[in-house]
């Protein structure tokens, strides 16, 4: 049997919580995915299928204030910014969906980021 790769891994842990957490109209998902650069976070409606909020490091409005930050940092400040447009568009509560990801280093510093925010999950 051959070894699996971090990223097979990664993706059957995903896959795993997948089958449990899901955000519906009431409690969206808040979706968090990390490549070895940037970060990105998105709020779910799983039964609509839709994405309500985005945000990343490679928005525009947020990649010029990111610039010579650190990784923690930089998802610090997208955890802000996905609470705010999250309760500009009415959304308090969300469900949290790390992506496989260990809940560690950027992938918490965003959840915390977001949860000073306002958002609550």
């Amino acid at each position: 049997m051959a070894k699996r790769t971090p990223r097979e891994l990664r993706i059957r842990r995903h896959r795993r919580v997948r089958r449990r957490v899901i955000g519906g109209s009431g409690r969206p998902r808040l979706s968090v995915f990390r490549s070895s650069a940037h970060i990105y976070a998105q709020v779910i409606d799983d039964v609509l299928g839709r994405t309500l909020v985005a945000a990343s490091s490679i928005d525009n409005s947020l990649a010029a204030g990111l610039a010579g930050k650190t990784k923690t940092e930089k998802a610090q400040a997208v955890g802000a910014a996905i609470a705010d447009r999250a309760r500009a568009a009415g959304i308090e509560q969300v469900v949290f969906d790390r992506g496989g990801f260990r809940y560690h280093g950027r992938v918490r510093a965003l959840a915390d980021a977001a949860r000073e925010g306002g958002l609550s999950f």
